[in-house]
């Protein structure tokens, strides 16, 4: 099993995902009374098998957990929430915008997964690719529901014997949250700042059109905390907290370069063929490669480096600066 104790305060547990990075990784932090958790992983059942054995191995009952708290509304995060919630009888907060979308895209009418589609089509996305994207999209509700009873959490939050502040990052989601204990100078970062890898920063439906200009102003907010160690949701804690914030912004600049460059009479999806083209991408990765190249565009057009016309498709190319 994949647990960790983190300084005197509890457990950083790996709950398996099927993607790429292997694992989510889970705070059981001690209350007076019991347990917090932190994040909850994806609802299927290699994962809910992790947890029944967690729960064996530490001799907890899960009825001791009497809180949880999602950094943000995303599956792999959220997934398991309606379950556990289900299986502790504890109550489950988050942030209010990041509620609102679980609701919107996971909840009962969603048209979330129809949305997309008509997103990703409008951004040059073959119809095939695009049909195979929304039924992706509607088979992953398997892996959210049954959806918790979300109530929405306040600035400071009390486990381990502390006080920690509820830091709100817009970027990686909308209604993304970290916690701040600063006496002890410890933040659960969630996806906000990761080691080895950049959070995937993306435009959807219904969500804000300007990610990347919030995602930038949340880690420059966070770069001014007293962070002795980051604890984030994928890889290794993080203790060169400041350095690992400078080099996400670096390589979002670097970024943005090479899609300004790329932008010459251009659709999203064709700057994202380049882009990515040394992977070979399944319907899921497509989703999430297309609407962070999107992301990328709007930051570009927003800064008025770059311009779009038409509307199927959309067609970006540089900005002619008139003199």
């Amino acid at each position: 099993m994949n647990i960790a104790q983190i300084e005197d305060i509890g457990y950083r547990i790996g709950i398996p995902v099927p993607f790429p990075m292997k694992y989510v990784y889970c705070y059981l932090l001690k209350q007076d009374d019991g347990y917090v958790l932190i994040d909850v992983g994806l609802n299927y059942s290699k994962a809910r098998e992790t947890w029944e054995q967690v729960f064996e191995y530490l001799a907890i009952n899960p009825k001791e957990i009497r809180t949880i708290y999602l950094t943000h509304f995303h599956p792999d995060h959220s997934g398991l929430a309606g379950w556990m919630q289900g299986l502790t009888g504890a109550k489950v907060y988050m942030h209010e915008i990041d509620a609102k979308m679980l609701e919107r895209v996971w909840g009962k009418d969603s048209m979330q997964s129809i949305r997309m589609k008509e997103m990703v089509l409008n951004h040059g996305v073959p119809e095939k690719l695009s049909e195979e994207i929304m039924i992706h999209m509607d088979k992953l509700n398997n892996s959210v529901l049954p959806l918790p009873i979300v109530e929405i959490i306040g600035d400071k939050v009390e486990f381990s014997g502390l006080v920690w502040q509820v830091i709100h990052t817009p970027g990686h989601s909308e209604g993304h949250i970290c916690f701040l204990q600063k006496e002890e100078q410890i933040l659960i970062a969630g996806d906000t700042v990761l080691e080895k890898i950049t959070p995937n920063i993306s435009v959807w439906p219904g969500s804000s059109q300007k990610p990347l200009h919030e995602y930038i102003e949340s880690l420059r907010m966070l770069k001014e905390l007293p962070v002795k160690v980051a604890y984030s949701a994928h890889h290794t804690p993080i203790t060169q907290f400041k350095q690992r914030i400078d080099e996400i912004i670096l390589h979002h600049d670097e970024r943005l370069d090479k899609i300004e460059k790329l932008a010459e009479n251009k659709t999203a999806f064709e700057i994202a063929e380049v882009l990515f083209a040394h992977k070979s991408l399944n319907p899921h990765q497509w989703r999430f490669a297309i609407a962070e190249t999107i992301a990328h565009l709007n930051y570009l057009e927003q800064e008025m480096r770059i311009e779009h016309e038409g509307t199927r498709p959309i067609i970006y190319k540089r900005k002619v600066n008139v003199q």
